[in-house]
């Protein structure tokens, strides 16, 4: 293989509106939602489909509904017969790793313009019968009908809901809010901290929809001719929360009820926190819906392209994509690997965290982003807390307020940050950032042009 200096541009983007779990968007599947997104940047771009070279899909809740959704969604759009395709699956960095794809198959010379995006219907998750098909209650769909009644109670069989399934790690055996609760404990982040900045999170994502921010890269979703949803779903839903802080409040934490006293957690998961014992007159549970985000539905589409061939097509080129960088961490403290994953992008870029404009951070929870707050200033020199305070870390809100759609939410990220650059006269260099179950952290830079 042959590799020549390239310069890789983002252009032109846009996405649905995000709708909240089993409402606005629940009757659109992931491959109709991916469809509207593709559909709207070729219309903003006035791209000819033809110039475009590949569609890489990030896609977290795969199934056979759309085996490899991206070649699904590429014939479905009219892009050509002959374009390049790839599904992705890296959790919550499912798309901005299709970006970071399509970037390395330029370098690479295997083609100048992409089309990357990520889509996700949690509404549609489905629930699923595990189990061999050697076992005769499985042996077909007719079996499965004949022995429903008993299936439940099968130890050959075993009927599982795929949304929870897909939220626990495997490895650790844990849920993606106890990761949340466990950097809560070991951090030393409380729950009004947390509960201030989901505030703040609401706050600042009702208000850019009010200017008009959204408005350059949102599209309405369309079913038969009918508009499903217009705006984000869940912003609204909840737009009494930063008049009404005592709401916050009232949210009941995740891991503290009389079904599962806080005790228990500790008895759980205690062995992930470095030996943290549990003390009655001052461990409290910390994570609660308010301040986690929301499951939703969504796509999120852009332009990877290489410079000259963007220039040659008239497209609006946004930045360019200086680099990118990946890093696992334990499963466990998933949530805070993007302080781990920045400082190794920025090092690619040769780029400084203080020189940087704006910040796209992924909000799976206050409680890990505020850990990351702590441990990228503490063990890495990156004040993340500095950048918030000045309104270039999430300024037009983020997942917590706005929601996440697994594998959308990579490029949701990428469309917030390459937009708030181009609406500051004075910002050039950004950042998204974000984790991902498993213990993924992913970052990458970028500078406007």
């Amino acid at each position: 293989m042959r590799s020549a200096s390239k310069t890789v541009v983002l252009c032109a983007g846009a996405r649905t509106p995000i709708g909240h779990f089993a409402r606005g968007l629940a009757d659109l599947p992931p491959a109709a939602l991916m469809r509207l997104a593709v559909k709207a940047v070729l219309e903003s771009a006035r791209l000819d489909p033809a110039a475009v070279d590949g569609l890489l899909v990030g896609w977290v809740g795969q199934t056979f509904s759309a085996p490899n959704i991206a070649r699904v969604v590429l014939l479905e759009s009219g892009l050509p017969e002959k374009a390049q395709s790839l599904t992705v699956q890296n959790n919550c960095l499912s798309s901005l790793e299709a970006a970071c794809e399509a970037a390395r198959r330029i370098l690479a010379g295997e083609g100048s313009l992409y089309i990357v995006g990520g889509t996700e219907s949690m509404s549609r998750l489905p629930y699923t019968i595990e189990g061999s098909r050697a076992e005769r209650c499985l042996r077909s769909l007719a079996a499965v009908r004949e022995k429903w009644p008993t299936l439940w109670d099968d130890p050959a069989a075993s009927i599982v809901d795929a949304m929870e399934e897909g939220l626990t790690d495997p490895v650790r055996k844990v849920g993606m809010a106890a990761t949340a609760e466990i950097c809560a404990q070991v951090y030393g982040i409380g729950r009004d901290e947390q509960d201030r900045y989901a505030r703040e999170s609401f706050r600042r994502t009702l208000a850019a929809w009010d200017r008009g921010f959204y408005a350059s890269h949102v599209v309405p979703a369309v079913k038969d001719g009918k508009r499903l949803l217009e705006k984000d779903e869940y912003p609204r839903l909840r737009e009494e929360l930063p008049a009404k802080p005592r709401l916050f409040a009232k949210a009941p934490p995740l891991f503290d009820s009389t079904a599962y006293p806080f005790k228990r957690f500790f008895d759980d998961y205690g062995g992930f926190m470095g030996g943290l014992a549990y003390a009655p007159d001052r461990s409290r549970a910390t994570v609660t819906p308010f301040n986690s985000c929301g499951r939703s539905d969504g796509a999120s589409a852009l332009i990877v392209a290489e410079a000259g061939r963007a220039r040659e097509l008239g497209l609006t080129i946004l930045a360019e994509l200086l680099s990118w960088g990946y890093v696992g961490n334990d499963p466990a403290f998933m949530g805070v690997s993007p302080a781990l994953a920045a400082p190794l992008a920025l090092e690619r870029a040769g780029v400084s965290f203080a020189q940087l404009d704006r910040i796209e951070l992924h909000e799976p929870f206050a409680a890990t982003v505020l850990s990351i707050f702590k441990l990228g200033r503490d063990k890495y020199g990156c004040d993340w807390a500095a950048k918030d305070a000045a309104g270039a870390l999430n300024p037009n809100g983020g997942s917590i307020a706005l929601g996440h759609p697994l594998g959308a939410t990579g490029t949701r990220l990428l469309l917030n940050l390459l937009y708030s650059l181009r609406e500051d006269p004075g910002a050039r260099l950004g950042m998204a950032a974000a984790c991902a179950g498993g213990g993924t952290g992913g970052a990458v830079i970028v500078a406007k042009r």
